[in-house]
């Protein structure tokens, strides 16, 4: 019994692996087969394109190197100033006695030179008309005749080299302002001169002296 089970256990393993064999080889002829048969027919459909490659680009020349440019210089830079440093004070001696006073005796300064004398003229300016006529009763002031007032005034004309009254002074008052300011208001429109001359003969520069006496109109 037990023989007959040993049996049959071996030819059924035996037409397993069989059976097994039999479907590998099945599968592999079936695999390829199809697998040659879609390869081949994908190639025939496969349009093939030749890609030509592009020449490179030229190469591009350099570009020139820019100008020289001149270097200028660095800026001078004066040196920080030295310091100094202070010398220290001499010391202070002290003495007990005082140093004697020095009191500077005034010198008077000396008086100042005279100053130089006029040059005398050899000629004295002389008048071109009589003083009489330089004034009128028309020039008499009307509130000194309204209040009667009358005087003598002492006058001192100034002449310069062409005979004409350069500035006139009262040298004794009539003791009315107004009969005064009248006498040197008008005399040096009126008066005139003939220049006095020095010793060279040339024209120069004079005075004239004179009184003029402010009388009422009758």
């Amino acid at each position: 019994m037990a023989y007959a089970d040993h049996s049959q256990g071996s030819s059924r393993t035996i037409s397993i692996i069989i059976v097994a064999l039999i479907h590998a080889v099945l599968g592999y002829a079936f695999v390829t087969g199809l697998g040659m048969k879609y390869v081949k027919k994908a190639a025939e459909q496969l349009n093939v394109i030749d890609v030509k490659e592009e020449p490179p680009p030229p190469d591009e020349e350099p570009p020139p190197p820019p100008p020289e440019q001149p270097v200028e210089p660095p800026p001078v830079v004066a040196p920080p100033p030295i310091v100094q440093t202070p010398a220290p004070a001499p010391p202070i001696q002290t003495v007990r006695t005082p140093p004697p006073v020095f009191n500077p005796v005034p010198v008077a300064a000396p008086p100042p030179p005279p100053p130089p004398a006029p040059p005398v003229a050899a000629t004295r300016a002389s008048p071109r008309s009589s003083p009489g006529s330089w004034l009128s009763d028309a020039d008499y002031p009307s509130r000194a005749q309204r209040e009667e007032r009358a005087g003598t005034a002492g006058f001192r004309l100034e002449i310069d080299g062409d005979g004409r009254v350069t500035n006139c002074t009262i040298t004794s008052s009539t003791g009315h302002p107004d009969l005064d300011e009248a006498t040197c208001r008008l005399l040096p429109r009126r008066a005139r001169f003939k220049p006095a001359k020095g010793s060279d003969g040339q024209p120069m520069a004079d005075t004239y002296t004179g009184r003029i006496t402010w009388r009422l109109p009758e």
